[in-house]
């Protein structure tokens, strides 16, 4: 059902590889609440997933970009303008990736180039995404940036691996440039800390399925779904949260603030 909370806005969505991504899902959300955007990815990923289709389904153009170069960031928010018509008002980032999960190593046994690697594309490019907005004067006054991140940034998932410290990253730099975005532009910043999610990325994390399960028992209203995390980022890029930065918002039906739940500790006794 749509509100046309986004009617009249423009942004660049990050990230949107296949139906599984919650990247996918926002952008058909958004394009139902009235916005219109580019989608941009890396063009490795983009030969691996069906943006193209996306893009039919929301009438919005591709502009590949690489969220680790800057020359690509440029281009990408230049010819954004142009395509939609001026300035921006929303932007997602939803992007992340680790060579030393999708190659099996452990956290005590680092590759630290695939670590750099990771920490590159899952948190420095965001700050390269912002600051390449901020230097250009790309974002509306009342705009509104939104990365995606995990409740492993705060506490400890062995299996999340280095993606947990790049998620920490990730959230220090929402805090740190949302201080300036909003100073001198009037420009949101805030991160969305997700329930475990069943995207491309996020089965490749080691346990994930018993992970989600249990995730799931310990949240009094169960696990937020991808849809729950893009109906929450309309919000966010709506003008009813015109005041609301610097914030890492908890969408997790409740998991980040249990201890225990009556379903685990039935589980624990009846083993």
């Amino acid at each position: 059902m749509s509100n046309n909370l986004l009617k009249g806005k423009r942004g660049i969505i990050f990230g949107a590889l296949d139906s599984n991504s919650i990247a996918w899902i926002t952008a058909e959300r958004v394009f139902e609440e009235g916005g219109t955007f580019v989608l941009t990815n890396a063009p490795v990923a983009m030969r691996m997933g069906q943006i193209n289709e996306l893009a039919k389904k929301t009438n919005a153009t591709v502009i590949p970009a690489d969220a680790t170069s800057i020359e690509d960031l440029e281009n990408l928010i230049t010819k954004s303008m142009e395509i939609l018509g001026g300035k921006l008002d929303f932007v997602l980032h939803s992007i992340g990736m680790s060579i030393n999960v999708r190659k099996g190593k452990s956290y005590t046994d680092q590759n630290y180039d695939w670590t750099h690697k990771g920490l590159d594309v899952s948190a420095m490019s965001f700050h390269r995404v912002m600051q390449t907005l901020y230097k250009n004067d790309a974002m509306n006054e009342w705009g509104s940036i939104v990365a995606l991140s995990y409740m492993a940034a705060q506490r400890v998932f062995p299996d999340y691996n280095d993606m947990a410290d790049n998620k920490a990253f990730l959230e220090s730099v929402a805090r740190s440039f949302g201080y300036f975005f909003g100073k001198d532009k009037n420009v949101r910043v805030n991160t969305i800390s997700q329930s475990p999610t069943p995207t491309t990325a996020g089965k490749g994390v080691k346990g994930f399925d018993g992970f989600i399960k249990y995730a799931d028992k310990m949240s009094p209203l169960g696990n937020a779904t991808a849809m729950d995390c893009a109906n929450y980022t309309i919000t966010l890029f709506s003008d009813l949260t015109k005041r609301v930065t610097l914030q890492n918002l908890y969408n997790d039906g409740g998991f980040s603030n249990m201890g225990v739940s009556d379903s685990i500790m039935d589980m624990i006794e009846n083993s």
